[in-house]
């Protein structure tokens, strides 16, 4: 029907974790993650898979998407969201156990795949045909864009240059595709290109939106799965933070 496109634990409960999972039985866990979360993912999946005798099966999406899909009966065990906002509707809505907890901070930068220099007054109406974000009502990083033209006093003029992805992964391709001369991306999408190709971008400072809470939460259908279990305690674990770090991202 769909596409599948507790408490913090410190290390030594990750390894002791780890050891007790690893010596069961395999399982498969069933995560659904935030598409700008997509590079780090895929590192920590990886990483995870070959410590452990489980596998994750990941699919990507806009948060607001993935929160539709669960409300919906999706049968994910964890969901990876964008916001703070949504996994914490979840947890009310008893469709997980255990609160949510933050796993990253998002960090949105302006974003061009030419060379040269890219700040705030790239921002500038009459020079752009085209200014691509995700679509906020779904995408907490295109909530956060539209965050910084209000607080430049940008979103009037822009009002009829933006162009919405569904997702921030999509506005990412809209840049790269020179589909828009500029979009406000995830910094983790930016830093996952080779070197060569990662253009030049603007780190928007933090005071022009709000802050880009990402949080996890262990879903109900995952409560009796240990391979969820198991990855819902590596993600919060030191090499878990270290990769998330090095992507892109602050730490909570």
């Amino acid at each position: 029907m769909y596409a599948f496109i507790s408490t913090l634990l410190r290390p030594a409960a990750f390894v002791l974790c780890i050891i007790a999972y690893g010596s069961a039985q395999a399982e498969t866990a069933n995560v659904a993650v935030a598409s700008n979360f997509r590079p780090a993912m895929e590192r920590l999946e990886a990483k995870f898979e070959a410590e452990t005798t489980h596998d994750l099966s990941v699919s990507y999406g806009a948060t607001g998407q993935i929160f539709a899909q669960v409300r919906h009966g999706a049968p994910y065990d964890v969901v990876l969201a964008a916001d703070a906002e949504r996994p914490a509707l979840l947890v009310t809505g008893s469709a997980s156990p255990l609160p949510a907890q933050t796993y990253a901070l998002g960090r949105l930068a302006l974003w061009s795949p030419r060379l040269g220099s890219v700040d705030a007054a790239s921002l500038s109406p009459s020079e752009l045909r085209f200014l691509a974000i995700a679509n906020e009502s779904l995408a907490p990083y295109g909530l956060a864009a539209i965050d910084v033209l209000r607080s430049l006093g940008l979103l009037e003029p822009f009002e009829t240059k933006l162009v919405r992805g569904s997702n921030v992964a999509q506005a990412f391709v809209f840049v790269q595709t020179g589909n828009a001369e500029l979009g406000f991306v995830a910094l983790s999408q930016i830093l996952s290109l080779p070197k060569d190709r990662q253009g030049a971008y603007w780190l928007v400072p933090s005071e022009h939106y709000q802050p880009i809470r990402q949080d996890a939460v262990l879903l109900e259908r995952g409560k009796d799965n240990p391979a969820a279990h198991a990855f819902f305690t590596f993600l919060f674990s030191e090499p878990a933070r270290a990769i998330i770090k090095d992507a892109g991202y602050d730490l909570p």
